[in-house]
């Protein structure tokens, strides 16, 4: 087996990347050598209580339906990259939708901040706001559920 030098300050560098941009793996590779960084992100639970059914008495027969999980919900939508996400346009400004409000396909709903470009994430579809799954200025993954729209 063939040793090879670990460059420890290119390792620094890339873990300071995946820091600074909320990335969540790095690879970089050369004609001889490969090298990735990955960390592991820390699980966000969300919790929600279970909706009432008005007349519902437990035991009566009737099983109340399992409560889904926000990020599983049909509703969510998700973030279609890695980033930071900004849910006004600027520190000062109110948010872009809050919780409860009704939106029109195509509004801003949030920003995602990814190599120092702002996307807008917009609508796909009229609907209300039901729930927002990430605080402002926070790090999303891909595919992490933004919030809820119904």
């Amino acid at each position: 087996m063939a040793k090879f030098d670990i460059d420890r300050a290119l390792i620094r560098e890339l873990a300071a990347l995946l820091a600074e941009t909320g990335l969540s793996e790095i690879e970089v590779a050369d004609k001889d050598h490969r090298l990735r960084v990955a960390r592991q992100a820390a699980p966000v639970a969300f919790t929600q209580a279970a909706p009432t059914v008005p007349g519902h008495r437990p035991g009566n027969g009737a099983e109340p339906a399992a409560p889904v999980q926000p990020g599983n919900h049909p509703g969510a939508l998700t973030s279609p990259m890695v980033g930071t996400v900004y849910l006004s346009p600027e520190p000062d400004k109110p948010p872009f939708v809050r919780a409860g409000q009704s939106v029109v396909k195509g509004q801003t709903l949030l920003l995602i901040e990814a190599m120092k470009t702002y996307n807008e994430i917009a609508a796909p579809r009229d609907g209300r706001v039901t729930l927002i799954l990430v605080e402002n200025g926070a790090p999303v993954e891909y595919a992490q559920a933004l919030l809820v729209l119904e």
